[in-house]
């Protein structure tokens, strides 16, 4: 079995002459990575185009352009985040001063999904490069051209020592994971998760887990149709509905189900149907993932798609009807282009609905009514989601990110990537012009003054 301790224990070296801590050098590298992604930006999208069909537009909306915009949040405000941060003193406390330390980990390991395998693999790296630490990312196995073109760019602009790129299936993932890494980042399914936790658990690594879950889309009776059914159409299908943020499934006002059933046929064929009759639609990424797809068009009445190409594993954009909450397809995430309706009358059945399911990492509601609004957002518990539209809230550097319970814990995405990936060091600078003799006296006198001093 191959170890990584030489490869961990180089970066640790690296990581202890203190030059990655240095600002300038942070900035720097930085900088180094956006050139590197420009330098590169054909050869990248050409690799997604490869490994999912991606055509170049999809590709840089959702891979190359949120690179791009981290980079520059980053490097923008990188300034601010790293200087010492000075906090009151407590009354308790007079003549200190206390100062909170970003400090990064050390060395990060970094391990990405396939179904964003450019975005989700670099922008986690990009937080943890801001942060001061070195990394090691291992790509996924299941998109082999970007994960080599990943490896390649990267051997070229970085040296090991600082930033890597292991490439490999499971069993690489599993001796990576054996190593005592100073942080670990993953995005992937519940599963692997779980499998990720109790492997940091042995070294006591502190973890970020961006899992997935049934994200649901409610349409009240009050929503504006035509955009909720359009930004649905749009969020669920994108990629083939390989999103962890992507509508698992649509709970719809029982008053407006056939409408919204109308324009969201309208608009899936507005936006995908060419692309899938041009073959330029993404495929779903391995036969096994094909197949069980295919098994859950028999959980309901198919209302529009139901299309395959075996040959090619792709999948049309489909929507089901009449679907069982007991079915298999409500059982599990999808992370595919089918999409179930479900009517409801109140929306209490709504909250019954979702709190049945465990916390999904995101949530959408579409109303004009302000305490339907409110009512979702505060009676469910879900990663983050958007009022009126989907997915964009994961597309912003100026909100973090990540999921809550099963869909995952901690956050990422501008200042939240900094945070994660640092230790805040908290530091009490304590005057020696004077020591204050009460917190060494006894007796009841001293025990009055103490209780007002920390009243």
């Amino acid at each position: 079995m191959k170890s990584y301790t030489r490869l961990r224990e180089k970066q640790k070296q690296f990581f202890y002459s203190g030059i990655t801590k240095e600002y300038s050098f942070r900035i720097k590298q930085l900088k180094c990575f956006s050139t590197m992604l420009k330098n590169n930006e054909k050869k990248l999208l050409q690799a997604l185009n490869d490994d999912l069909n991606k055509s170049y537009e999809e590709a840089f909306l959702t891979e190359m352009g949120p690179l791009y915009q981290e980079l520059s949040y980053m490097i923008k405000h990188l300034p601010e985040w790293t200087k010492a941060k000075k906090v009151k003193t407590a009354t308790s406390h007079v003549g200190s001063k206390g100062y909170i330390y970003h400090e990064p980990y050390g060395v990060a390991l970094i391990i990405a999904p396939w179904n964003y395998p450019l975005q989700l693999a670099l922008a986690p790296v990009i937080g943890a490069l801001a942060a001061g630490n070195c990394v090691v990312l291992k790509p996924s196995e299941f998109t082999p051209h970007t994960s080599s073109v990943l490896s390649e760019i990267v051997r070229d602009t970085f040296s090991d020592e600082y930033f890597t790129v292991v490439e490999g299936a499971v069993e690489t993932s599993q001796q990576l994971l054996a190593e005592p890494f100073d942080y670990i980042f993953f995005t992937g399914s519940v599963n692997v998760g779980k499998a990720v936790m109790e492997a940091a658990a042995k070294h006591l690594t502190p973890v970020t887990l961006e899992l997935g879950g049934k994200s649901p889309a409610i349409v009240h009776e009050d929503a504006k149709l035509d955009l909720a059914a359009k930004r649905i159409a749009w969020g669920k299908f994108i990629n083939a509905g390989q999103t962890c943020v992507a509508p698992d499934y649509v709970l719809v006002h029982e008053q407006i189900k056939e409408q919204f059933l109308s324009k969201l046929n309208q608009y899936i064929d507005q936006l995908f149907t060419a692309s899938f009759e041009r073959n330029r639609y993404p495929r779903i990424v391995t036969n096994r993932h094909f197949t069980r797809l295919l098994s859950f068009l028999d959980d309901g009445d198919i209302y529009l798609g139901g299309h395959f190409k075996e040959e090619d594993c792709v999948l049309s954009p489909t929507v089901l009807t009449n679907v069982s909450l007991d079915s298999n397809i409500m059982k599990e995430e999808i992370f595919g282009p089918i999409l179930p309706i479900i009517p409801y009358q109140k929306i209490e059945e709504v909250l019954y609905l979702v709190r049945e399911q465990p916390n999904p990492l995101a949530l959408y509601v579409f109303t004009e009514n302000k305490e339907i609004e409110q009512k979702i957002i505060h009676g469910l518990s879900f990663g983050g989601g958007c009022v009126n539209d989907t997915i964009l809230h994961l597309a912003t550097p100026h909100l973090p990110f990540g999921g809550v319970g099963a869909s995952g814990m901690g956050a990422y995405h501008g200042y939240e990537s900094f945070n994660t990936f640092s230790h805040r060091k908290s530091i009490l600078k304590q005057t020696t012009a004077f020591d204050l003799p009460i917190r060494y006296k006894q007796g009841k006198v001293a025990l009055a003054l103490l209780r007002k001093l920390f009243k």
